[in-house]
């Protein structure tokens, strides 16, 4: 592959930003080597600056669900641009999505939409705050939900201590109301509430993680965790930026049947294009202003550019669709893990419809100290032979990999094509 014109990109970027990126996991810093630039993506593919053409399990890290550029999307983006780009007031294609969300997440009365699914939690973290009266928050290892202070934080040395702050500027007093449990763990939660009980203004929880790579929940733990916080008063919150309208036509809460509190949504429902959004019971959002005190507010929240690529998105997500996609998951999946068996290498793929992650280890990871004890060496390896055969996945063996309706049966043939020469490649080290 030529790609001397993607790093020359690299090269100025690397004067213009930090790392070169304006976000970290794209610098490649976790697999080395030089990032791809891309210049353009069509339904599964993503193509560079040199013209290499790539089968792409990032998807924009999961909002291009229906594929990239699909006609339809593009079609109403184009005419709502006639519109207008910005407005600064009410429009109407906010109520559209709005309406569109809560008939598949009916667990959503009221809802606010924001910029980013980092905006999205701190205000639905606050929230809670501002409900329950209380500021213990509580987290779990590995679960990422945005940079805000209150998250961005690491378990303490004992099962129920208080967090440690996880980057340079979080400060430590606020890190302290903040609590990292070990994920899928109900004795740990359950420990958590016992101590902290009255203390505890909500959970906020991945049901199916994805920054520690897929790791779906148990559905004992999600229900633990919704009867510990009906019991101590304390909300549930569902991080669902990247599961919702992923996994299924009702997000994951769908796929559990558990009712959170609070919901929190992204990706998927701006269609590609920045956009967050949290709801849930109507009694609870009332507080947020201008109805009630909890404030937030965002020059281009419910832009409408956004609304019309999120509606138009999710238009397209039938259950047909999400059954071609979870039939090409799980054959990928199967691939992966027979060609591996093959060459004698060891390997667990999880997977739920339209996620899935590839671990260098023998037994099925539950946990974040179960992801850091894979063989993250070997999957770097891997990453970099499927790159470098034209099958783009996420830079990092913590991050999970995406499946698109545009996805079919030629991507995924070639796609095993090359993971074969990947493991063989493997075995020989």
């Amino acid at each position: 592959m030529k790609k001397n014109l993607s790093a020359n990109a690299m090269k100025e970027a690397k004067e213009l930003f930090p790392g070169g990126v304006n976000s970290p996991v794209r610098a490649f810093q976790s697999v080395g080597g030089e990032p791809v630039v891309m210049d353009s993506a069509s339904g599964p593919f993503l193509k560079d600056l040199d013209g290499n053409i790539y089968i792409d399990y990032i998807g924009s890290w999961g909002p291009m669900i229906a594929g990239h550029n699909h006609p339809s999307v593009v079609k109403k983006i184009e005419q709502q641009l006639k519109k207008g780009i910005s407005f600064g007031t009410p429009a109407q294609p906010e109520n559209h999505l709005a309406k569109e969300i809560m008939s598949r997440m009916p667990y959503i009365e009221k809802i606010r939409m924001v910029n980013s699914g980092t905006e999205a939690v701190m205000s639905a973290i606050r929230l809670a705050r501002a409900a329950t009266g209380r500021e213990l928050i509580v987290k779990f290892d590995g679960g990422y939900h945005g940079h805000s202070d209150s998250v961005l934080v690491e378990a303490g040395s004992g099962i129920s201590t208080l967090g440690l702050p996880d980057s340079p500027g979080v400060p430590r007093n606020l890190a302290e109301k903040s609590i990292s449990v070990a994920y899928n763990d109900n004795e740990a939660i359950q420990q958590v509430f016992e101590e902290k009980r009255e203390e505890i203004a909500c959970v906020v929880v991945e049901p199916i993680a994805g920054n520690m790579g897929c790791i779906p929940a148990s559905t004992d733990f999600l229900k633990h965790l919704r009867l510990l916080t009906t019991k101590y008063s304390a909300l549930l919150i569902f991080d669902e930026v990247m599961t919702g309208f992923r996994v299924g036509t009702n997000g994951a809460q769908g796929l559990y049947n558990i009712q959170p509190d609070l919901t929190v949504l992204g990706k998927i429902i701006g269609g590609g294009l920045p956009v967050g959004a949290f709801g849930g019971k109507r009694h609870l959002m009332r507080e947020v202003a201008p109805d009630g005190p909890v404030y937030q507010a965002g020059t281009l929240s419910g832009n409408p550019l956004a609304m019309t690529a999120g509606l138009a998105t999710l238009e397209l997500l039938t259950g047909e669709t999400y059954s071609e996609i979870w039939k090409q998951t799980q054959k990928l999946a199967s691939g992966f893990e027979e060609i591996a068996e093959s060459h004698s290498i060891k390997v667990s793929v999880t997977k739920v419809c339209g996620m899935f992650s590839i671990f260098f280890t023998k037994s099925t990871p539950r946990n974040f100290l179960d992801v850091k004890a894979s063989d993250i060496g070997r999957f770097n390896r891997f990453f970099h032979s499927m790159l470098n055969q034209g099958i783009y996945f996420g830079p990092s063996a913590y991050e999970a990999a995406f499946v698109s309706a545009s996805h079919n049966e030629e991507t995924t043939k070639k796609t095993l094509q090359a993971a074969e020469t990947a493991f063989s490649e493997l075995s020989q080290t």
